[in-house]
């Protein structure tokens, strides 16, 4: 018979330390990504200086790279938010909409709680 695993909840020095690998990697890609657009301006800023590309078309070339830069950026961000979103799941981390829920429930538990004790002190 097969031994049945559970993911037990991760303690809060194991999901700081996800985190904090988590923020290293991304910072390092954003890192990664400036440093790409500052070398392909200066590569295109010097072939405008030797007069191998005119400044017109040094503006387009840089803005289709801008635009290309901003589309990958939006795509990756949503592929990022949804590995996020799994991971957290497995380890069993609240959504924001969960925790949202679960205050509700308690605002209405205490109202009832209340409720309960002020006819109780009327009796």
């Amino acid at each position: 018979m097969a031994k049945k695993t559970t993911t037990k909840p991760k303690t809060e020095e194991e999901r700081g330390t996800l985190y904090e690998a988590a923020r290293k990697v991304l910072m390092a890609g954003i890192g990664a990504v400036a440093l790409a657009q500052d070398e392909a301006e200066n590569f295109v800023n010097k072939l405008v200086e030797r007069g191998e590309l005119a400044e017109k078309d040094a503006r387009k070339l840089l803005d289709e790279v801008s635009k290309k830069r901003k589309e990958t950026t939006k795509k990756t961000e949503g592929e990022v938010e949804k590995r996020l979103e799994s991971i957290l799941s497995r380890m069993n981390v609240p959504t924001k909409s969960d925790i949202q829920a679960l205050s509700e429930k308690i605002s209405a538990l205490t109202a009832k709680v209340e409720e309960l004790k002020k006819n109780g002190a009327q009796e």
